[in-house]
């Protein structure tokens, strides 16, 4: 944990405004989701999402004055949210309590009360988490916790109290933040593009999500047991302090249930190990037939680690998994895959048939571990090519598959351009750009480029253990994108990739499904639909998108989730868009797939036309509804 620069605040005179403890309960309980939200987002990531939670309801409880209380006068201070200083004086206390919590143990000669788990609230058997938010929610959460107290105490005040830099400058001193400059700065490293995502559900801890503790060694322990049971675990939490050291099972929970398949599949020495040259005479050419590689393959002790923290992550591991893919520990040994040295952490890759396990500790044996499930059941060749070692400074390393003789880095948005070499040296490729963790505008985006006996494979990272599989075409009839018409294809779409991040998807198909001729004989513009299709098989993702003539990228026309439009199932699919002529003119243009055999608008907008094509004149801002007629009879609607 990072030191904080935070110092006592001095005891204001007689002068400054009086809050008395009436004013101070009616602003906390009128505002107490907000100011929760705020000690939740100053707190320390490292506390644990569970610690987050309820550290910030005591701190918004303990809050109030004793009797009347006197609070600095600055000016957002007599100001308050909409007028009122009580709330002024509470808001100041809990970011005062939050950045004192932030302050390791060995910060101060005698721990302060904000350090210490709290008393109260207490929630017995439940651990309690905030609602999970989407990607830029994760990268947010990510980017906060590389800041320090008063730099996420800074960022805060800006974006969720909608502050001007004056009045946060002031508010921090009052919380006592010596270096106010520098938690200024550290501020200005996260783009004010994001204060949105302040206000959303993933930093909500009045909002949660309830999952159990142990119920197994809640039912059959009685009191005298659990009094033990905490002995031990206060033991177990010495041992970890600097001087000890993690038990045997690294940063696992205790062991709940004992049992012959449950045993087995913790037991080191029963992993499977497949022979590096079993893929060439199986008859499946998946993830079951990759070889165990890495130079920690022999170390008994980092796998024990691994299987005892995937069958019972703690508080102190950071658990993330694709959607729809279930977390739980393998029923039986799962398959080692990778042990090794990446970076600066020891990782360890399994495979259980249905998904793949990352887990990875640091290498100085700091507290603490990470875990990554995906799914990846039914998993083809191509598919099953690649696997995400780790990321770093922007960068990520893949562990390629044994039939993989060759893997480069390009660039999708210039398909003209070359591809450099990455190797792999045994099977590990030098690292590359990660085109999920870039941030700001879209200038490129670099894939991974494939090679082995049966062609040339592009995958994109979108965020996940698997990249995605890219392909061009009809919908059934897809090939890879890697050839020049494919390349050429993707360019002026690869930005919208960026949509589909952290959604468990399986591969990305750009199809061009028409061309219309555009108004006033402005050209021809492509309608293309790119379709993500997830390993769940729930929830793909669409996107219909237009491109004028000579545009460098495509404009997302409509988009839709748990759409069969594009898809094998069903390879239709109608969007429009309001375009404006050079001459200023603007129209209502829409496109359908083949098969199409005429289209209407109604609505803002009324038209129809033969075929699958529709130009209709329009007003700036107009709205319509969309609907065709298809060869076979059926109505189709537009997608969106």
């Amino acid at each position: 944990m990072q030191s904080q620069d935070v110092a006592p605040h001095p005891a204001p005179s007689s002068a400054e405004p009086v809050v008395d403890v009436e004013q101070a309960e009616a602003a906390l309980v009128e505002h107490y989701p907000r100011l929760v939200r705020l000690a939740y987002l100053v707190l320390p990531p490292s506390l644990g999402r569970n610690r987050r939670v309820v550290t910030a309801h005591a701190l918004v409880q303990r809050a109030l004055p004793r009797g009347k209380a006197s609070a600095p006068v600055i000016p957002a201070q007599s100001k308050g949210r909409d007028g009122d200083p009580g709330y002024a004086f509470v808001r100041l206390q809990v970011l005062r309590t939050a950045l004192e919590a932030g302050l390791p143990l060995r910060f101060t000669a005698w721990p302060r009360r904000s350090q210490l788990p709290p008393l109260l609230p207490q929630v017995w058997g439940l651990r309690l988490f905030p609602r999970s938010g989407g990607a830029d929610e994760l990268a947010l959460d990510q980017r906060l916790s590389t800041l320090s107290g008063p730099g996420r105490a800074a960022y805060v005040l800006r974006g969720l109290e909608r502050l001007p830099d004056g009045d946060v400058r002031a508010i921090l001193m009052a919380a006592g933040c010596e270096d106010v400059d520098e938690a200024l700065n550290e501020a200005d490293e996260i783009p004010a593009a994001h204060h949105p995502h302040l206000d959303s559900p993933e930093f909500d801890p009045c909002s949660l999500h309830a999952r159990p503790t142990d119920l197994m060694r809640r039912r059959q322990h009685t009191r005298a047991a659990l009094a033990a049971a905490a002995a031990l675990a206060v033991c177990g939490a010495l041992l970890a302090l600097p001087g000890g050291g993690w038990g045997p099972d690294g940063a696992a929970a205790p062991a709940y249930a004992q049992n012959p398949a449950a045993e087995a599949a913790l037991d080191p020495a029963k992993l499977l190990r497949v022979p590096p040259t079993a893929w060439q005479s199986s008859a499946r050419t998946d993830f079951s037939v990759w070889p165990a590689r890495g130079d920690l393959t022999g170390d008994k002790p980092l796998l024990r680690r691994a299987l005892a923290v995937w069958a019972r992550p703690s508080e102190h591991v950071q658990v993330s998994a694709t959607p729809d893919t279930p977390s739980g520990g393998p029923a039986g040994p799962p398959q080692l895959l990778y042990a090794g040295n990446v970076d600066s952490a020891r990782v360890v890759i399994l495979y259980d048939g249905l998904r793949i396990a990352r887990y990875a500790e640091p290498k100085d044996g700091a507290k603490g571990a990470a875990l990554d499930f995906a799914r990846v059941d039914g998993a083809d060749r191509t598919e099953a090519s690649a696997l995400v070692l780790g990321r770093a400074d922007g960068n990520v390393r893949y562990l390629t598959a044994p039939w993989v003789t060759r893997a480069a880095e390009r660039d999708l948005l210039k398909p003209g351009a070359g591809a450099m070499d990455l190797g792999p040296t045994e099977g590990i490729t030098s690292p590359l750009a990660s085109a999920a963790q870039q941030t700001g505008s879209c200038t490129s985006w670099n894939v991974l480029q494939l090679t082995d006996d049966t062609g040339t494979h592009l995958l994109t990272d979108l965020g996940e253990l698997v990249p995605a599989r890219l392909t061009t075409g009809r919908p059934g009839a897809s090939r890879d994108a890697s050839g020049a018409e494919g390349l050429r294809a993707w360019a002026p779409y690869a930005c919208s990739l960026s949509a589909m991040r952290s959604a468990g998807v399986r591969g990305v198909n750009a199809w061009t499904y028409a061309a219309q001729a555009l108004p006033e004989a402005s050209g021809s513009a492509d309608w293309v639909c790119t379709r993500a299709e997830t390993w769940s098989g729930a929830g793909p993702r669409v996107l219909a998108q237009f491109r004028t003539p000579g545009g460098t990228y495509g404009a997302v026309a409509a988009k839709a989730e748990n759409s069969p439009a594009c898809g094998t199932k069903d390879p239709h699919v109608l969007a429009g868009v309001l375009w404006k002529s050079e001459a200023g003119h603007w129209y209502l243009l829409a496109a359908g797939s083949e098969g199409t055999a005429s289209i209407g608008a109604s609505g803002g907008i009324t038209g129809s036309a033969q075929g699958k094509s529709l130009v209709v004149r329009a007003r700036p801002g107009a709205q319509a509804e969309l609907k065709a007629t298809l060869t076979d009879g059926r109505v189709l609607s537009g997608l969106g």
